[in-house]
C-alpha cells in the first residue's frame, strides 16, 4: 500500500480515535493497555501531538474490529476501506 494512502488511512483514525474510544466507554489507558502504548500515547495522538504509526493504526484496527459497537463505524469513517482490506488480504 504507498505511503500516501496509509497516511490518509491514519489523519481518518487518529480523527475518529476518541469517539470509537468512547462509544466502548474505554480510557485512554485501558485502551493503551489493550494495544500495547502507554496513555500519554494515545493522549498525545488524540491531542495531534504525535503522529500514529502504522503499527499502531494496525493495533487499533484489530481492537476496533472486535467490537460490534465499532466494527460497522470503521468503514463508515473509511478507515477500514475498500483498499485496505485488499492490502491485508494480500
Amino acid at each position: 500500500m504507498e505511503e500516501a494512502k496509509k497516511n490518509v488511512l491514519i489523519t481518518n483514525m487518529t480523527s475518529n480515535l476518541p469517539t470509537l474510544r468512547k462509544r466502548l466507554n474505554i480510557s485512554q489507558t485501558d485502551l493503551g493497555e489493550k494495544i500495547g502504548v502507554n496513555r500519554s500515547t494515545v493522549a498525545a495522538i488524540e491531542n495531534g501531538k504525535r503522529k500514529m504509526t502504522w503499527n499502531t493504526f494496525l493495533s487499533l484496527v484489530f481492537f476496533f474490529t472486535k467490537h460490534r459497537e465499532t466494527d460497522s463505524l470503521l468503514n463508515a469513517m473509511e478507515i477500514y476501506t475498500d483498499d485496505f482490506n485488499e492490502f491485508i488480504k494480500n
